[in-house]
């Protein structure tokens, strides 16, 4: 599965907003050609959100593990809750403890810097993966959807 199926699978969600940072956009140059995935039913970039999703495609400075700078390679990134968590990595957000290998492809893994907070990760997503990252994407964003109706309501 390609960045851009990835890409265009999240545009289809209802709501969905998919910010990729360019050259003379003000973002910051290391965001650049990368993509961060919202729930944002108005179109306009949320304020004090995290995105529930990201693909990053180059290492970060404190995030190196999975072996961005080589060519061809990069990271779908998604926030899942704490059972899916679990049912995917074998153990909760905040008991890793045993290493992995952050670089593997095609492989869910936690994510190697927020991993503690929820993230899960894989790179290049292939065969083995690509139903499962749409189906988490989807659950992710529905989760986001979930929150800011909560938030609304909640004045």
């Amino acid at each position: 599965m390609s960045m851009e199926q990835i890409i265009s699978t999240v545009h289809g969600f209802s709501g969905a907003l998919v910010v990729r940072p360019q050259p003379g956009d003000g973002a910051p140059a290391l965001a650049w050609g990368d993509a961060f995935f919202y729930y944002a039913p108005d179109g306009r970039m949320p304020h004090n959100v995290q995105p529930y999703g990201t693909i990053i495609t180059k290492n970060y400075p404190d995030d190196t593990l999975s072996d961005l700078d080589r060519p061809g390679r990069w990271r779908l990134n998604v926030h899942v809750d704490k059972a899916r968590f679990r049912e995917l990595v074998g153990s909760g957000p905040r008991e890793l403890a045993q290493p992995c290998d952050y670089a593997a492809t095609d492989t869910v893994v936690p994510h190697p810097v927020y991993g503690a907070l929820g993230w899960v990760s894989v790179v290049n997503p292939g065969e083995r993966t690509s139903d499962l990252v749409v189906e988490l994407l989807r659950a992710a964003h529905e989760a986001a959807r979930a929150r800011l109706e909560r938030r609304r309501a909640h004045g």
